[in-house]
């Protein structure tokens, strides 16, 4: 990672306004009702597919082959999804028609957003600066689930696999953001998209609190 983009992501982690997560604190303490983790199974399915159409659609507009990996990612982790979803007592074809709430899908509708009209250095730099929280969430929501819960290994695969992101995949979002700027991306906006990705990731986890 270069100096320029090194700031970038510091700079962006250091505007960010942490806040307690409350649905991961009731679920670390056994306090989601089976309905609601059903729920999350729900918006996890419109969230994931969305995200991979959005990454997708980077990858149209831009050669970088940091999109499709994403998009690829996306697809995997879908896959893992309905371990997960059969856990909580959700089939497929439930999961599929499920009615998502607005204010949960307000975080993948941003990234379509960004996705079209966005610069390039926009969703990787927001990659850069929200991985390890957001990361965290993820593989606290799978400790959770196995510790209160009980839930198998394949159950909450879907949630390990989104808490760590490959080294070499942050390496070429590095270089993405690099290559933005160097092509004139106006890096206020992408710190922007970084800040406005994370608020909406913690709407999104305030939503499932019910």
């Amino acid at each position: 990672m270069d100096e320029h983009v090194a700031e970038l992501v510091a700079q962006g982690r250091r505007s960010l306004e942490l806040a307690p997560n409350r649905f991961l604190e009731q679920l670390e303490r056994g306090e989601v009702p089976v309905d609601r983790l059903a729920a999350l199974a729900g918006e996890l399915h419109h969230l994931v597919s969305s995200d991979r159409s959005s990454f997708a659609f980077l990858a149209a507009r831009f050669p970088e082959p940091l999109f499709l990996a994403m998009a690829g990612a996306e697809e995997e982790a879908l896959a893992l999804l309905p371990d997960f979803a059969a856990a909580v007592g959700v089939g497929e074809k439930e999961l599929r028609a499920y009615e998502p709430r607005p204010l949960a899908q307000a975080y993948p509708s941003f990234i379509v957003r960004t996705a079209v009209f966005g610069p390039r250095s926009a969703i990787p730099l927001a990659l850069l600066v929200n991985v390890e929280e957001s990361g965290g969430f993820y593989a606290r929501v799978a400790d959770a689930l196995q510790a209160r819960y009980g839930f198998s290994d394949a159950a909450v695969a879907h949630f390990r696999y989104f808490a760590e992101t490959p080294a070499e995949v942050l390496e070429q979002a590095a270089g993405v953001v690099s290559a933005g700027l160097a092509a004139g991306d106006d890096p206020v906006e992408a710190l922007r998209a970084a800040r406005m990705v994370h608020a909406y990731e913690a709407v999104f986890w305030a939503t499932m609190t019910g």
